[in-house]
């Protein structure tokens, strides 16, 4: 047998593994969470959203399903990443710190009503850290996808905010969990704004 191959099909069975665990513990808090947005964006306010790396390929993702469609046709809806603005990171983390990157664009952008989308597999990035202080200050909301342990950030979350925890260790297994968590999200602001809509083709 292909040595290749047959890591490859391990690699799809610790995901799908590694799915099914996550469906099995925390699905109520996707509810709440795509709730939390639905009512966020009802109410006027915007999602901001930011993390390191695959997590701030996630939070540029999130932010394309807002402001361009997800599966259906449909208004445009309100969400900046704080992760895709070169100029102001580099510029931030230059003049400051990285830590920085993310809070200091929040004290600018965040109002209060507003949700942060805070991603971190390990929970422990502190310029992740840093965004969810600064996103209490404007008095926005949170909701944080981690992993492993959650790490710091479930030590600094208040009962208000909403921690969704992939029941994972392996950096991977985590972010693919995390894409899905956000797709579903997407789905139901689409299916609780707008209906089914009508489909692309």
């Amino acid at each position: 047998m292909n040595t290749l191959i047959e890591r490859i099909r391990q690699t799809f069975s610790d995901s799908i593994h590694t799915k099914i665990a996550t469906a099995d513990s925390i699905l109520p808090t996707v509810a709440i969470a795509a709730e939390k947005v639905v009512h966020c964006l009802l109410e006027g306010y915007k999602i901001l959203c930011c993390g390191n790396g695959g997590s701030a390929c996630d939070a540029m993702h999130f932010s394309s399903e807002m402001l361009n469609r997800f599966k259906d046709e449909r208004p445009s809806l309100p969400a900046i990443a704080l992760t895709a603005d070169m100029a102001t990171i580099t510029s931030i983390a230059n003049d400051y710190h990285y830590n920085e990157i993310f809070a200091k664009q929040l004290r600018a952008l965040g109002q209060p009503g507003d949700i942060l989308l805070a991603i971190s597999t390990s929970g422990n990035s502190m310029n992740v850290i840093n965004a969810i202080k600064a996103a209490h200050d404007r008095q926005m909301n949170i909701v944080a996808l981690t992993g492993k342990d959650g790490g710091k950030i479930a030590e600094i979350l208040t009962e208000d905010d909403i921690e969704i925890r992939i029941p994972a260790t392996e950096t991977a297994r985590i972010q693919e969990n995390h894409l899905l968590v956000i797709h579903c999200i997407c789905d139901i602001v689409d299916y609780q704004l707008f209906g089914h809509g009508e489909t692309m083709t």
